[in-house]
């Protein structure tokens, strides 16, 4: 099995390495006093766990700050911008009950059940009455309690008293819940207006566990609402429709505009919009949510990854094979997915039942499932037969198409659709063979995402979730162990990512950059001593015996089209000049050319060029322009001088162009550029 990455979840309010200074309590203090003359700290880290300031610090505690432009600072800036969210909503609305409100990758959200939906008008106004909570400067206060003084005091918020039910380790059945409760002590936060003052007054109050910013005034100008949209409570059908607020928070007013404009960027280079302007895919309604259809200029695109990768693939010693979409349940029974995957995998078929002619079962029927993973048909074609340690390592690769069935909600485009195809990959191995082989593997997928035009990455190791896995310990931690051997050695970062793991083996994904800085889970790579164990997976080694091999799951694009959905907007539709659905476009200056540019089309679709002549009535002029609009990458231009010269114009996608270049040496430099996958 390989994972597809998922969108970002809500952000734990929890430690992170940090190089900042480090200092050990010897009386009782708060952050607040150690760091009086430091206005950039916001929270501190005491002993690992993060601290309001003006929270107790007994003696003998470690102490470090933390400021507000670092991960963790950021998280709180966020929690705490979501709390003065919730603060106005209530303001406007008292009756609008209050659900969960988390910091998020670059921001956060408040869910909130309301009678009628927020309008954009609604948060222009949220957004003002915000301001003025920030501006006030009103003091964040933490307040212990007991599970009876919470349950008084929150009577009227049904959502906030689920919640200290579900206080302790099942708090985690609550998508976002983290920041409100856990397993130890209940909190309360009020927002408190004249804070020291005899008229000091509590304006506002939310279960929370914290941390926050001393005062709403840190919180600053740099905050924006962004957009409404229903959402499930705690992420579940079953439950009541909410209507989910997300905003951004940043520390300074600079900061937010500069992110704003990386979201137009996004917004333009957004692979639904450009798929649609540049005839590439669709989404219909009449086949459903998250499965994509290829029209013909992105069929080329995707045949032209394709082929690269299964050049590549044959050039790296893998073997191909092909697998069904179908199979009986059993298959996943004994993998394992039923018991830790049966809600991402779509609903059984019954069939193959057989009645007589008064209705009564003749012979059962059986359950058959559209395959969510390629692994167990992989683990099948290496048990059809005895395997010697001589075959090892067998590498066996698939275009396999999988169907999960994603929560409407969360499905993006093909960025997490329902239907798609990995690039999987499993290789069998021995022990001895195992750290080699991933070492290998690594460099292959480094390398080929590079041939792609991706160049920023880092690593990611994902560990075992002890309530969502099997096998023993020392396997785990020789696997994960040698994960992060291999991980080390290729020389980039590795981040880690606790308990995210699938439940056979741990993890290590690769991270990518693309052109506006946004980050993408890309290849994933996965050491399995479980899955093997599982279907009795055996060769034969060099003295007789009978043993059994590592498995390596390995998924290098994710799947093809998540990934033609990430070049697409890594390029904003400019993609290469080897992966561009039309490579030339020739335009006569007029009709009296036609051709004599199809002859140099001609010639260069000999050479394997997907060139064209645009024949279409439009001017000369308009022809341009539809060939900039369409980032063809190269458009050659002939008049009556290039014929006469044997010569063409190259025009260039930045609009530079190049005249009297001659024929034979214009089709030299596209086949070139080509070849050689130069961007242009």
């Amino acid at each position: 099995m390989s994972d597809v990455a998922s969108p970002p979840s809500p952000t734990a309010l929890t430690s992170a390495d940090t190089t900042t200074e480090a200092t050990t309590t010897t009386a009782t203090t708060t952050g607040a006093e150690l760091y009086a003359e430091r206005r950039d700290v916001v929270v501190v880290r005491v002993d690992g766990e993060l601290w309001d300031l003006d929270r107790e610090i007994p003696a003998g505690h470690e102490v470090e700050p933390v400021t507000i432009t670092e991960p963790d600072g950021l998280a709180v800036l966020r929690h705490s911008a979501a709390h003065v969210l919730a603060q106005a909503v209530q303001q406007v609305n008292p009756d609008a009950k209050l659900g969960i409100g988390p910091p998020v990758t670059d921001g956060f959200y408040y869910d909130f059940d309301v009678e009628t939906p927020f309008t954009p008008e609604d948060l222009k106004a949220l957004d003002k009455i915000m301001g003025r909570i920030i501006k006030e400067g009103q003091t964040f206060r933490r307040r212990v309690v007991t599970e009876d003084e919470a349950r008084a005091e929150l009577a009227d918020e049904p959502y906030k008293l689920e919640l200290i039910g579900l206080k302790g380790s099942s708090a985690e059945a609550a998508e976002g819940a983290s920041v409100e409760v856990g397993a130890g002590e209940l909190t309360i936060y009020e927002n408190v207006r004249g804070a020291g003052r005899e008229t000091e007054t509590v304006v506002w109050k939310d279960l929370c566990r914290g941390p926050h910013l001393p005062s709403t005034r840190l919180i600053g100008n740099g905050v924006q609402l962004q957009r409404s949209a229903a959402a499930y409570w705690r992420g579940s059908e079953k439950n009541p429709m909410l209507q989910r607020v997300y905003g951004t928070a940043w520390p300074t007013k600079d900061e937010l505009k500069a992110y704003l404009e990386r979201l137009a960027e996004a917004e333009r280079r957004d692979h639904r919009r450009l798929g649609s302007e540049m005839d590439l895919f669709s989404f219909p309604d009449e086949i459903g949510s998250g499965l994509a259809v290829f029209h013909p200029k992105g069929g080329v695109i995707r045949n032209a990854m394709e082929e690269y990768s299964r050049q590549k693939h044959i050039e790296g010693g893998y073997e191909f094979v092909y697998s069904p979409h179908i199979t009986k349940e059993k298959l996943y029974q004994v993998s394992g997915h039923l018991d830790w995957y049966a809600d991402g995998m779509y609903p059984p078929m019954h069939l193959d039942e057989e009645l007589d002619d008064e209705g009564t079962v003749r012979k059962p029927g059986q359950n058959y499932y559209l395959k969510p993973m390629n692994c167990p048909m992989h683990n099948l074609i290496f048990d059809s037969r005895g395997r010697s340690y001589r075959e090892l390592p067998l590498r066996l690769f698939e275009f396999g198409t999988v169907y999960r069935y994603e929560k409407s909600g969360v499905v993006h485009g093909m960025t997490r659709a329902r239907g798609f195809t990995q690039d999987d990959a499993h290789i069998y191995c021995t022990r001895e063979q195992m750290k080699d082989e991933l070492t290998a593997t690594l460099t292959f997928v480094l390398n080929l995402l590079k041939d792609y035009g991706l160049e920023d990455f880092y690593l990611e190791l994902s560990t075992r979730d002890p309530e969502k896995s099997v096998g023993s310990d020392e396997v785990w931690d020789e696997a994960t162990r040698t994960l992060e051997e291999v991980a080390t050695a290729s020389g980039l970062e590795l981040v880690p990512d606790p308990e995210g793991a699938a439940f056979y083996g741990p993890k290590i994904s690769v991270q990518a950059k693309d052109a506006i800085g946004r980050t993408w889970q890309m290849s994933t790579i996965q050491l399995d001593f479980n899955l093997p164990e599982k279907f009795d997976l055996q060769y034969t080694a060099a003295d007789g015996s009978r043993q059994r091999p590592v498995m390596i799951h390995r998924a290098l694009f994710g799947s093809i089209e998540r990934f033609f959905a990430v070049l697409l907007e890594h390029y904003a539709g400019a993609f290469p000049a080897w992966l561009a659905p039309v490579q030339v476009k020739a335009v006569p200056v007029a009709d009296a050319f036609d051709d004599y540019l199809a002859d140099v089309v001609t010639q260069l679709k000999a050479q394997g060029i997907r060139a064209e002549v645009d024949y279409s009535d439009d001017r000369f002029g308009k022809k341009i322009r539809n060939a900039a609009k369409e980032k063809v990458p190269f458009t050659l231009i002939a008049g009556g001088e290039d014929v006469e010269a044997g010569a063409v114009s190259f025009r260039f996608r930045d609009g530079t162009q190049e005249n009297g270049v001659p024929v034979a040496d214009a089709i030299e430099r596209i086949v070139g550029a080509v070849r050689d996958r130069v961007q242009v």
